[in-house]
């Protein structure tokens, strides 16, 4: 017997919009690294999640904003002059 492991989406209504609640792995896929990094990111507090019982769900908006914030903007390269 085999046991494989499958990443959760569960879309929760909030309104008039639907919030999607992503699994570790799932947020691990949507940000293109491992997981543990993401149980890093809620282990420091650096990312919103929600404590369902043992179960850990991030917001798909919250994974977005993350990435959003960690955004580094293209430094201004001046051209050098070339001295004689």
């Amino acid at each position: 017997m085999s046991i494989t492991a499958k990443s959760t989406h569960v879309s929760m209504p909030a309104g008039d919009d639907v919030t999607e609640l992503l699994d570790v792995a799932a947020a691990a896929d949507l940000l293109g690294t491992p997981t543990r990094f993401v149980r890093r990111l809620i282990a420091e507090r650096r990312i919103r999640f929600y404590k369902l019982g043992r179960y850990v769900r991030i917001d798909r908006t919250d994974v977005e904003a993350f990435i959003a914030a960690s955004r580094v903007e293209a430094a201004l390269v001046r051209p050098r002059s070339r001295r004689a």
